[in-house]
C-alpha cells in the first residue's frame, strides 16, 4: 500500500497539547474587511487576481448589509469576551472605495455601535488611489485613516499599476494623494509601495517623498519556493533586494533630519535593540489579524492567496462562527507560536528573532508546507546584518563623542 502523504505543516499541529502545556492564543486586535471583492485596476503582481488563489471569481461584489452586521457583531462579542481596550479596523478589497459612500458609512457606524463605548475603534482604509477625491470629505466625518498604494514615479507605478485596458493610474493616484496629504494630512496614513529591482531605490525614495508622507511601507513582491519572486533564486546566494533596500536604507539613516518613517527600517532597528515587532512581516511577536471576506468567510491574511488555492481558508463564517474558534485552528496557533513556528535552518540564525523568517507567506514550499526559511532568506539576512553594523558603528561614535565632551 502507498505509504499515506504527510500533512503540510502546520496541518500537523496541536493545538490542544499546546494548551495543555500553557500555551494560550492571543485574541484579534486587527480585523481586516473585505468590503469590496473587485477593483478598477489590474496590477499585474496583485496576489488577490493574479496569483494562486483564484477565489474572488466566487464571490460577492460586494460585503451585504446582513454580513456586515454579522461582522460587527462578532467583533463586539471578540471585544467583550477578551477586555479589549482598542482595535483596527481595516477596510479592505478589491477595491474599498467601489462599496460606494453609503456602504462605506454602513460598515463604520455598524462596527462602532457594536463595540460600543469605552473601546478605541481606529478604523482604516487601504485604497489604490484611484476614486479617493470625492470619498475624502465622508472619510473625514466618519474618522477612518487612509493609506494610499503608489510604487514611485510615472515610469515606477505604472510597470505594474494599470488600469484593465492598459494606461497607468499614476497621474490620476498623484494628484489624489496630494489632496489627502493637503487637505486631509490629519487621516494620511502612508504609502505602500512594492519594490521591483528595475526601479532605481533612491529615485523612488524620492519620488514618495514629493508627497510628504507620514509613513513609507515598501514590501516585498509576493513569492514563496515555487513561485519565487522576480529576481530571486531559489538557493542563490544574491541579494538583490537587500541591495536594493540598502541604498534608500542608508541615505534615510543618513539623513540630518527624518525624512518619514519608513516601516520595515523602523521594525528592525526596534528589534536589534530588543524590542518587539508590529508586523507580521519580521520579528516573532504573535500574528492577531484576522480577515472577513465578502461573503461573511472567516479568514486568515488575504496575502496567503499568494501562496496556494484556498491557503487563506478556515472553514469559518460570520453568521455562525465567533472569531475564538478561528484561534483554536492549527493554521491559526501557528502564526503565534513565535520561535516554535520557525524551520530549524531559522533557529540556528543568529538573526532569527529579528528576522522571524520574513513574512509567513514567503516560506511556502509543497510537502513541507510554511515551515521553511523565507524564500528572501539572503536578501532579510543582508539587510539586517548591514543595519546593524550601521547602528553599531553609530552607537560606538556617539558613546566615543560623549565621553570625549
Amino acid at each position: 500500500m502507498p505509504a499515506e502523504a504527510v500533512p503540510e505543516w502546520p496541518a500537523s499541529l496541536d493545538v490542544g497539547r499546546l494548551v495543555r502545556t500553557g500555551w494560550r492564543p492571543r485574541p484579534f486586535r486587527e480585523f481586516v474587511l473585505k468590503i469590496h471583492s473587485r477593483c478598477d485596476l489590474a496590477c499585474d503582481y496583485c496576489y488577490v487576481y493574479a496569483m494562486a488563489d483564484q477565489s474572488w471569481r466566487d464571490r460577492p461584489l460586494r460585503m451585504s448589509s446582513e454580513v456586515v452586521a454579522a461582522t460587527a457583531s462578532r467583533i463586539g462579542e471578540h471585544v467583550r469576551s477578551h477586555g479589549l481596550t482598542s482595535i483596527d479596523v481595516v477596510l479592505h478589497g478589491g477595491e474599498p472605495l467601489l462599496a460606494g459612500p453609503e456602504a462605506i458609512t454602513e460598515t463604520v457606524t455598524t462596527i462602532r455601535e457594536a463595540v460600543g463605548p469605552g473601546v478605541e475603534v481606529r478604523m482604516a482604509l487601504q485604497t489604490n488611489g484611484v476614486r479617493l477625491a470625492p470619498h475624502l470629505e465622508l472619510l473625514d466625518r466618519l474618522g477612518v485613516h487612509v493609506g494610499v498604494s503608489l510604487d514611485g514615479d510615472s515610469v515606477a507605478n505604472d510597470r505594474h499599476r494599470r488600469y484593465a485596458h492598459g494606461a497607468g493610474s499614476y497621474d490620476t493616484v498623484a494628484a489624489n494623494v496630494r489632496l489627502l496629504s493637503e487637505r486631509h494630512r490629519h487621516l494620511f496614513s502612508g504609502l505602500l509601495c512594492t519594490v521591483d529591482l528595475r526601479n532605481p531605490p533612491l529615485d523612488t525614495y524620492a519620488a514618495l517623498l514629493e508627497f510628504d508622507p507620514p509613513a513609507i511601507d515598501f514590501l516585498l513582491p509576493h513569492g514563496n519556493w515555487t513561485a519565487p519572486p522576480p529576481g530571486r533564486h531559489p538557493g542563490s546566494a544574491a541579494t538583490p533586494y537587500a541591495d536594493w533596500l540598502i541604498e534608500v536604507f542608508d541615505h534615510w539613516y543618513a539623513a540630518p533630519r527624518q525624512e518619514t518613517r519608513v516601516r520595515l527600517f523602523g521594525e528592525l532597528m526596534h528589534l536589534l535593540l530588543g524590542g518587539a515587532s508590529a508586523s507580521e512581516s519580521v520579528g516573532l511577536s504573535p500574528v492577531t489579524v484576522v480577515v472577513v471576506e465578502t461573503d461573511g468567510g472567516i479568514e486568515q491574511s488575504d496575502i496567503l492567496k499568494s501562496a496556494y488555492s484556498g491557503a487563506p481558508v478556515t472553514g469559518l463564517h460570520v453568521t455562525r462562527d465567533p472569531f475564538d474558534a478561528a484561534l483554536a485552528l492549527p493554521s491559526v496557533a501557528a502564526r503565534q507560536l513565535g520561535e516554535l513556528a520557525l524551520a530549524d535552518d531559522c533557529r540556528r540564525c543568529a538573526v532569527h528573532r529579528v528576522c522571524g523568517a520574513g513574512l509567513y507567506a514567503h516560506r511556502y514550499r509543497p510537502g513541507s508546507g510554511f515551515a521553511n526559511p523565507s524564500v528572501y532568506c539572503p536578501d532579510l539576512l543582508r539587510l539586517i546584518s548591514h543595519m546593524a553594523r550601521v547602528m553599531e558603528t553609530d552607537l560606538i561614535a556617539r558613546a566615543n563623542g560623549n565621553r570625549e565632551a
